[in-house]
């Protein structure tokens, strides 16, 4: 039976291959982006968070109290691993300490400055799930000298995998390791990301691995299978108390302990860490928009075939005389529906297959789905079989309930609830149509204003070089000084981090603020700080050589730090205040500097202090005029002489616009990517719509023609009742756009307008788009000659 339904349904489909086309067309893009997400979903969830023996795996996390609100980092210090496991035995079964590093590894002739390199305890490969290809999870790590290589970077060090066992590499120039093991290269999802991983042990003698203030590295815990997380949450008060109300009780800090289970992790975008994270807001943004894209192609298949009604009533009509019962004529329409969705399923394979490379470089990084999972097939079913029935449903009801006698006779009439049916789809169609390029016109005029805006500081043809080795480290200040020596440097910095990087949090005693802590954001810079960014000075004066005590007495502040503080700046000047970690006396307030927007502009400028503590991470240099590769040459080769053993790595200062604001940018691209195939698949539909009106009222085109109608008077008429429905969309969609992107700009402290040009422009342009799509089936219609229309009557 189904296969006689399938056959009628295929000889339909082709018999009308226009209508098929349109079709099939807007269901293959729909079907695609809907695959294209589910694929990225696939990926995003599919984290493995459970061990083998059914335990859960949980991230221990610091809290601390700042501006009112507890702030989570997942920094911990190495004795807490081991006091944990001591203090809840048969609670904590299991516990890896993991610190992120990077190093120079040299192979050979070859250096290569590693960034994703992980220090762990012995134990990481029998704790995790990250898979060796070659060696033994329980000894790999157990030597100081060994080393474990993911598959690329095997390759890449030694030509294949097999070549790379057993073969030694230098790290840091001082200390050879043996590759021990081989790991499957690390899936996109995971939060651990690392190309290398080095024992733990070389590293025991650190102060972060045995002071407990001194925090650096990430703990995990594997708890009991009878043991909550609320158990032990509930005990770690006590802990802290116990190992740490000396330090905290000194420094005037209150810490706290809490867990989080590692499933969480990834799409913890809260805690302050240096791991990977997903964004759930971007997923179910990309699902909604599948969803959208989708139901548009099912509208455009049910309004199509509505509107052939009257063209198939005559083979309804005959189908139910020659026995026919209403059931056999709807499975015949769902038929024909099912089949269509099928040929749109496999030719979207086909195209996702093709643009899956442009897919990966969208997202940043490649999707690790394997096409072999069950998952995706049983996606595949489930699309075929709803979207069948979806698209299908409402033409195969409305089609097998027509009077055979009415049909057969010819004057079946569609009425007028038909027609408002399809107008209402039309509406539904466009309605997401001009959401969407509502949402991508608000989201790249945000962009825009996030690239124009004035910082506060000046961000042209300045490098940042960082400094992340020992042998940039210990000669930072000659490199600095022969920088300086060059006609071609306008001045160079030694910080702790530039605009747009790492500015750590500290509690201070303040003058005038007595057992108040105040917290602020920290810079610890050198004297040329204010000059290399370009800051204003609005009250008192700059770090000077001139006076000596400055590195040890003086501080400068921003000038939201002294309205936090109650002053204004002229009267912030000559108070004291003392970082409570690291300042063993009182400093000075020498000058207070001009806001600048050293964080991203999703967060209001903070307090700031800005004093000469030793703590270098990066060089700002800032570059003259001229040729900027001459002026990137001297920089390299200042650098090459400083640390001759490490290659030259530097970005320039106005590309943190990049780095930080990445996930909106990919949101920016992606979005404008699928409004342009929403009003597509919807203009598809529409065009579909003005064919078959233009066909339908053939005749009554050429009477006009022949009676006197101009061309222009033939295209109104039949473009108004086809763009009425646009119109009712926009007016539907401005007011919902407007309320979902004024939720989204909330997401940055600095957001520009929602101006009133922008709605109309998603207006004009949707109602443009639409209009053309109409006037080229209506012009050619008028245009036509009238007495081919009129040659029957």
């Amino acid at each position: 039976m189904f296969k006689n339904y399938f056959k009628t349904a295929w000889r339909n489909l082709v018999k009308n291959k226009s209508f098929s086309l349109i079709n099939i067309m807007g269901l293959t893009i729909g079907i695609t982006v809907c695959m294209m997400i589910f694929l990225f979903i696939m990926n995003e969830f599919s984290v493995d968070d459970f061990h083998k023996d059914g335990a859960h795996i949980y991230r221990v996390m610091r809290g601390f109290q700042r501006d009112g609100k507890t702030n989570e980092v997942a920094y911990l210090s190495g004795p807490y691993a081991p006091a944990l496991m001591n203090d809840f035995k048969g609670q904590v079964l299991k516990a890896v300490r993991v610190n992120p590093n990077d190093d120079l590894i040299t192979v050979g002739n070859q250096s290569f400055h590693e960034k994703k390199v992980l220090n762990a305890d012995s134990n990481f490969f029998t704790f995790f799930s990250f898979p060796l290809v070659k060696g033994n999870a329980s000894t790999v790590l157990q030597e100081p000298g060994n080393v474990v290589l993911t598959e690329t970077t095997a390759k890449k060090y030694f030509g294949s995998i097999d070549n790379a066992m057993g073969k030694t590499i230098m790290v840091e120039k001082d200390r050879p390791m043996k590759v021990a093991g081989i790991a499957k290269d690390v899936p996109s999802n995971s939060h651990l990301d690392f190309d290398l991983v080095t024992p733990l042990s070389n590293y025991k003698d650190r102060s972060w691995m045995t002071t407990w203030i001194n925090n650096a590295l990430y703990t995990y815990v594997l708890l009991d299978p009878h043991t909550t997380q609320a158990q032990i949450e509930k005990q770690l008060p006590a802990f802290m108390e116990k190992y740490m109300g000396g330090d905290m009780k000194k420094f005037g800090l209150h810490f706290t302990l809490s867990l989080t289970p590692l499933k969480d992790v990834y799409f913890d975008n809260v805690a302050f860490d240096g791991v990977k994270h997903g964004d759930k807001t971007v997923v179910y943004i990309f699902l909604s928009i599948a969803v959208l894209i989708l139901l548009i192609a099912c509208i455009n298949f049910m309004n199509l075939s509505t509107i052939r009604a009257a063209e198939r009533s005559k083979e309804v009509g005959l189908r139910k005389v020659l026995g026919a019962l209403r059931n056999n004529l709807i499975w015949q329409f769902m038929g024909e529906s099912i089949l269509l969705t099928a040929i749109s399923c496999i030719l979207s394979v086909g195209l996702l297959l093709l643009i899956m490379p442009w897919y990966n470089q969208l997202l940043g990084y490649s999707l690790t789905v394997s096409w072999n999972t069950l998952p995706i097939y049983l996606f595949l079913i489930g699309i075929i079989i709803i979207v069948g029935f979806l698209a299908g449903s409402y033409p195969a009801f409305f089609l097998s309930a027509f009077s055979p006698v009415q049909a057969l006779k010819g004057r079946l009439r569609l009425g007028k609830g038909g027609a408002s049916f399809r107008q209402v789809l039309v509406v539904v169609q466009f309605s997401i149509s001009v959401f969407l390029i509502i949402g991508t016109i608000i989201i790249t005029k945000q962009m825009c204003y996030v690239r124009n805006k004035q910082l506060g500081y000046d961000k042209t043809q300045t490098l940042i070089v960082p400094i992340d080795n020992n042998d940039i480290y210990n000669n930072m200040n000659v490199f600095k000084t022969r920088l300086q020596d060059q006609s071609s440097i306008e001045s160079v910095s030694l910080m702790s981090g530039e605009p747009g990087g790492f500015f750590d949090g500290y509690a201070f005693d303040v003058e005038g603020h007595n057992n108040e802590d105040w917290n602020a954001r920290t810079e610890f810079a050198d004297f040329e700080f204010v000059q290399t960014l370009g800051l204003k000075i609005i009250a008192g004066r700059n770090f000077s050589a001139q006076y000596p005590t400055d590195t040890t007495d003086a501080v400068l502040i921003n000038k939201t730090a002294a309205t936090k503080l109650g002053w204004t700046p002229d009267q912030a000047i000559g108070k004291w205040i003392q970082n409570k970690v690291r300042d063993d006396a009182k400093r000075r307030i020498i000058g207070v500097v001009e806001d600048f927007n050293f964080q991203s502009l999703k967060e209001n400028i903070d307090a700031l202090v800005i004093a000469p503590n030793e703590d270098r991470r990066v060089a700002v240099v800032k570059l003259k005029p001229g040729n900027i590769q001459a002026n990137i040459d001297i920089v390299k080769r200042e650098y090459t002489k400083a640390a001759a053993a490490y290659p030259f790595e530097y970005k320039f200062l106005d590309e943190q616009f990049g780095e930080m604001y990445k996930k909106d940018i990919r949101q920016q691209t992606i979005l404008s990517v699928f409004a342009s195939l929403a009003i597509f698949v919807a203009c598809l539909g529409l065009f579909g719509l003005a064919s078959f009106t233009a066909t339908k009222r053939f005749k009554e085109i050429g009477v006009r023609k022949v009676l006197g109608s101009s061309v222009q008077n033939i295209v109104i008429l039949l473009s108004k009742d086809l763009l009425k429905p646009v119109l009712i969309a926009t007016c539907i969609a401005l007011p919902a756009g407007y309320y979902a992107m004024n939720e989204w700009l909330q997401n940055f402290a600095y957001k520009t307008a929602l101006s009133w040009w922008v709605f109309v422009l998603a207006a004009l342009l949707t109602f443009g788009i639409a209009l053309i799509t109409v006037c080229l089936k209506a012009i050619k219609a008028a245009i036509a000659n009238p007495v081919k229309s009129l040659r029957t009557e």
